[in-house]
């Protein structure tokens, strides 16, 4: 399922580039996008219930779980948040279609095993899921600071890439520290422990706090923040997939 969703996603994109002037096939991008996004969750819940616990416990999953919000977030607010504007939905399946190229690839085995007992845990569930999902909010304002420079109007992608962050921010520091705390209280016996996942989270909150910071504090310009947004995923990458192979430590299962 994940490589059909591969294709399906790879050709939304190629839709939306394409869309300018064209509405019919901006819809047909939806549909195509739309069917891509049925597929992946539909492999998170068979996962899901193969091993009778949310399929969110390893790299396989998390990767799968963001590239299905990715997917669901541009289908939620293209109209409301996006304008419409194809250049950001474009740009937005594009990276979805990185993340599931990477998915499918051997560098990550899709091997189905049951979580280790220390993982069988809610508040797990919602420390990985709010994470996940502050994590496609950054992508998404990631690409919208892509689209930014590379456009000669580009209001909208700027505002799309402000509003993604905050929201991202939120959910992020919900569940990457306060989520993450508590898990690692009921766990481990303490809610912090420098470990290098968590350290790393925490640069990650740090980081874009400074860009919100920056952005309705000091008002910074927008070419800066378009670089500042781009910059600041490569933290929260290396964050997510780098520290795992880099700084192994308890969150390495």
């Amino acid at each position: 399922m994940a490589e059909a969703a591969l294709v399906l996603i790879f050709a939304s994109a190629l839709m939306f580039a394409l869309s300018r002037q064209r509405p019919r096939l901006r819809a047909a991008g939806r549909w195509v996008l739309g069917a891509a996004g049925v597929l992946l969750v539909a492999l998170i819940v068979y996962r899901s219930v193969r091993i009778s616990f949310p399929a969110l416990t390893g790299t396989y999953e998390g990767m799968l779980f963001t590239s299905a919000v990715m997917t669901l977030l541009l289908l939620l607010f293209e109209r409301r948040l996006f304008g419409g504007d194809h250049r950001i939905m474009a740009a937005g399946a594009g990276a979805t279609f990185v993340f599931l190229a990477v998915l499918v690839s051997p560098v990550i085995p899709s091997t189905l095993m049951p979580p280790v007992p220390i993982l069988r845990s809610h508040w797990l569930v919602l420390h990985v899921a709010f994470a996940f999902v502050g994590l496609a909010l950054f992508t998404l304002g990631a690409v919208s600071g892509g689209v930014g420079l590379g456009v000669a109007d580009p209001a909208n992608a700027d505002k799309v890439r402000d509003d993604a962050i905050a929201a991202g921010f939120v959910f992020y520091t919900t569940g990457g520290l306060v989520f993450g705390a508590i898990w690692a209280e009921a766990a481990w016996g303490r809610f912090w422990g420098w470990d290098p996942k968590e350290t790393w989270a925490l640069v990650t909150t740090l980081t874009y706090a400074a860009y919100l910071h920056l952005r309705y504090i000091r008002k910074v310009g927008q070419e800066l923040a378009r670089w500042f947004a781009i910059g600041a995923w490569l933290v929260a990458g290396f964050t997510f997939w780098g520290v795992n192979s880099l700084l192994p430590g308890l969150h390495s299962y």
